[in-house]
């Protein structure tokens, strides 16, 4: 959804699709929006990619607008991913475990949070956003400024202490980059 003109209902036409290909559909919000991540899981979304997390306070909110009661505060709807009703206890117990939530690395305020961002109870996974990043630093798509990769150390060493999985979008199709990303986790 963000950076892009897809409605929610073409969202959960796709989130189908996807589903019925036995492929995890994950859903990038346009925001850290409860409303919006209740309507997209309701929709049958296995997770979410929420945007500029750049605090504890942020992460906590994705998480408990995923998952219901106790774990979270999502309401309970009775759409698409619980069977309209009919599957509804079998989603409860489904959504507990399975549900992903993986936020996105954007800005050096959630670099300089890291450690409390990935500690939050149900914080899966996150992807850095370099372009983001690299404007907060004042150096726009500079992605070989040593404040960047200073960046970018920080959030392996982070991650990797704390042994949540992450990834970093790579804008233009690059097999070498692409490994090289790999090879550095």
């Amino acid at each position: 959804l963000e950076h892009s003109v897809i409605t929610i209902r073409e969202a959960e036409e796709l989130i189908r699709i996807i589903d019925l290909k036995g492929v995890v559909p994950l859903v990038r919000l346009s925001s850290n929006n409860s409303e919006q991540i209740k309507r997209i899981m309701d929709a049958g979304a296995h997770g979410v990619i929420v945007p500029m997390v750049n605090s504890v306070h942020e992460a906590e909110a994705a998480v408990s607008a995923v998952r219901y009661p106790p774990l979270g505060k999502r309401s309970v709807g009775l759409a698409r991913a619980q069977g309209y009703g009919a599957k509804f206890k079998h989603y409860f117990d489904w959504q507990e475990s399975n549900t992903l939530v993986v936020v996105q690395i954007e800005h050096i305020t959630a670099v300089e949070n890291l450690e409390s961002i990935l500690s939050v109870d149900g914080v899966d996974a996150y992807i850095v956003g370099p372009y983001d990043l690299s404007g907060s630093l004042g150096i726009p798509g500079e992605f070989n400024r040593p404040e960047f990769l200073e960046a970018m150390s920080r959030i392996r060493a982070v991650s990797k202490k704390l042994g949540i999985p992450g990834g970093v979008h790579i804008v233009e199709p690059d097999l070498e980059q692409l490994n090289q990303c790999i090879d550095d986790g």
